[in-house]
């Protein structure tokens, strides 16, 4: 440290040596606070789980994956990092309740359960962010002569409370390391403005140059683009937004970006994200989930002892339909021809959501008598005395010979084999006591909806029974079969989405399922998991050329490696950021569409190299 005298005056010794003694002091604590922040940060880092840390008592410290928040995914992808934000307080029941009853207003009646909300993330104080971050880079930096040399830290990401003049909502810092070693810090910073229909007020692509430049000085720069566009989801109809939790979006890259909110070209890459929710009312697959959906409550019931029956969409009763269909066979003897004509006009469902050429691909015409009793049951049972009557009238008919019904060769289920049996004139005794019932019936739909599924998978030629093993097999037990039904009814949900709605060619459609049957086999059911696939930007033009983006980006880049530094500027429908609340340039009115231009939320994200000498 250097102290400079002025005139002719000797210094004040004391004075001096009291600034070096409160200097040293000072800087001592700095290191010794860098110190102790590492140590919490190792910490986590070297833990298993990813429990929450509350450090100094409001700042809480989360280890995540940096692709569950959208700003630090551009930056730090699926690696671990560090979130640091402001630490809520936890509120107990009684305080609750107490605050409630205080209230004047407060309905005696009413369930204190209401006021209970879900908080969402606190940014910290800009100086507080700042701080965080001086630490994390000190702690880093094994020149620093107190500070031992550590290994790297993940990233750290402090939320921000926008308080200062460039209105921050960001800071991150990553480590630069050569080998092992630490040798420098990416600090970065990201700056966000309301919503804007003026895209004048947007920075322009030699403005965002021109702030890359500021920062690192590069002798040449890479200028890439991206963009993401929604080709599937929730729509609005008449300023009504109709939800859909199902999406398919589409994610553009490519290079040479010439403008501001360009269209991408049809040279960049176009990978769609795929993520699909069962049960959609506009899917062509909504009458094949309401059978699985019966077939769930069977399963969950044998698994429980519970079961909350399905409204029935027959106002015929089980028993009285069973009755029906085995006078049918019995009195009426016709050709197996006729008898899968018949089929096919009994078994058609009868929605008005249903797609005749989806419906021609999956609906078979060759139910055997099993699946077409199932059919009838799944549609009329409301309990377990339903499903005991019907089956106790259909092993009488076939004990004494009343029907002499044909299955497939391949059935697996235990009324098929009572069927075999009866064409020796040989049934066992089956006690129709307990849950047996209810597994029989539940084997049933298994074996029919395996069946529908194969019908399709293997008639559009998408896989072979090979690859379909896994799906098809008895050998584990009928719970494992219902969840592996389930990842099958999935897929075909997946793969009818992508045909139906956005019409892909079948080497797409193809590559689809063979990536989905390969998930499947490893990972739990998950309707929330994005499904990837790559394609041509030729093939959905028509979806995203005269359509807004949901999100739009263009970035600076310069350097190599781990030294590679990059300034970017993000447009979205939506702020990509959380904690913070924006203002913005339009009215409520105009946010359902009504507005011709769209309105963006602006983000600018830079980063600065630090070396450590």
């Amino acid at each position: 440290m250097i102290f400079r005298l002025a005139g002719n005056h000797a210094p004040d010794v004391r004075s001096v040596t009291g600034g070096l003694l409160y200097n040293f002091a000072m800087g001592s604590k700095v290191i010794s606070s860098a110190k102790e922040f590492f140590n919490v940060l190792r910490s986590l880092q070297d833990e298993a789980s990813n429990d929450t840390y509350t450090y100094e008592e409001d700042i809480q410290i989360l280890k995540m994956n940096g692709d569950r928040i959208g700003v630090v995914n551009l930056y730090c992808g699926s690696q671990p990092v560090f979130i640091c934000q402001k630490a809520v307080p936890k509120i107990n029941d009684d305080q609750e309740i107490a605050e409630y009853s205080n209230c004047a207003d407060a309905d005696p009646d009413a369930d204190v359960n209401v006021i209970k909300t879900e908080l969402g993330p606190e940014p910290l104080t800009i100086m507080k962010a700042r701080q965080l971050l001086s630490w994390y880079t000190l702690s880093q930096n094994a020149n620093v002569s107190a500070v031992d040399n550590n290994p790297a830290l993940h990233p750290l990401w402090v939320r921000c409370d926008m308080s200062d003049p460039a209105r921050t909502t960001w800071f991150g810092a990553e480590t630069v390391c050569v080998g092992n070693k630490v040798s420098g810090v990416k600090l970065y910073s990201v700056t966000c403005k309301g919503s804007t229909v003026d895209k004048k007020s947007l920075l322009t692509l030699d403005e965002l140059k021109q702030e890359h430049k500021k920062r690192h000085h590069p002798s040449s720069m890479a200028i890439k683009g991206s963009a993401r566009f929604n080709l599937f989801g929730s729509t609005v109809v008449e300023n009504t937004v109709i939800e859909s939790q199902s999406s398919v979006t589409v994610d553009f890259k490519w290079s040479h970006v010439e403008s501001i909110l360009e269209t991408p070209p049809l040279s960049s890459t176009a990978t769609l994200n795929i993520k699909v929710t069962s049960g959609d009312m506009r899917s062509p697959m909504f009458e094949m989930y309401r059978e699985l959906e019966f077939l769930q409550t069977l399963a969950d019931g044998l698994r429980t002892g519970e079961t909350e029956w399905m409204e029935p969409l027959e106002s015929t009763s089980a028993v009285n339909l069973t009755k029906a269909y085995l006078e049918e066979l019995h009195d009426t003897a016709k050709t197996l021809q006729d008898q899968t004509a018949k089929t096919a006009e009994n078994t058609k469902p009868k929605s008005d959501t249903d797609t005749p050429i989806f419906n021609s691909l999956l609906e078979r015409g060759d139910l055997d008598f099993v699946e077409q009793l199932w059919v009838r049951m799944r549609k009329s049972v409301i309990s377990y005395q339903d499903i005991g009557d019907c089956l106790k009238l259909v092993i009488e008919a076939l004990r004494y010979g009343d029907i002499k019904p044909w299955i497939h060769r391949d059935s697996s289920s235990s009324l098929s084999k009572l069927i075999l049996q009866s064409y020796h004139q040989q049934i066992d005794h089956v006690s129709l006591t307990g849950v047996t019932p209810v597994h029989m019936l539940l084997e049933m739909g298994l074996d029919k909806m395996r069946k529908d599924y194969i019908n399709y998978l293997i008639g559009e030629e998408l896989t072979t029974l090979n690859h379909l093993c896994y799906y098809l097999s008895t050998e584990v037990d009928l719970q494992e079969q219902v969840i592996r039904l389930r990842k099958l009814h999935h897929l075909l949900e997946i793969i009818v989405t992508c045909s139906t709605f956005l019409a892909l060619p079948y080497d797409r459609l193809f590559l689809l399922t063979q990536s989905c049957l390969q998930h499947y086999k490893t990972y739990p059911y998950d309707e929330e998991h994005e499904f990837k696939l790559q394609i041509k930007p030729a093939l959905i033009s028509h979806f995203y050329q005269k359509e807004q983006p949901l999100l739009w980006g263009v970035e600076v880049s310069s350097g190599h490696g781990p030294r590679e530094v990059r300034t970017s500027l993000q447009l979205s429908d939506r702020p990509l950021v959380d904690h913070v609340i924006f203002e913005t340039e339009y009215s409520n009115e105009t946010v359902n569409g009504d507005s011709e231009d769209p309105a963006f939320f602006s983000t600018l994200l830079c980063c600065s190299l630090i070396n450590f000498a």
